[in-house]
């Protein structure tokens, strides 16, 4: 029996996305069985969320999360410092 690498990428299907497909799918081998996930979808999106994921392209290998994807989320602070909410005088 031959084990695998599952490799999950949680797309939105835009241009971004495609493009990391696209390398990601250039770079596997035959231990990797890649697998494109359409955020689209509520249990795609629910899984994603399980897996700390907060934008994509994010890639999973193995049921983690990849270090690359990890904590890429919006921070209102950061948002807040570069002026968001505050008018220009």
């Amino acid at each position: 029996m031959t084990t695998k690498r599952i490799i999950e990428i949680f797309s939105a299907g835009c241009p971004v996305c495609n493009e990391a497909i696209t390398d990601i799918q250039s770079l596997s081998c035959p231990s990797c069985h890649v697998k494109v996930l359409d955020m689209h979808d509520s249990k795609v999106a629910q899984r994603a969320k399980k897996l700390g994921i907060h934008s994509v392209p994010a890639v999973a290998i193995n049921g983690k999360l990849a270090d690359c994807c990890a904590g890429r989320s919006i921070n209102m602070d950061i948002l807040r410092a570069a002026g968001l909410g505050k008018p220009i005088l």
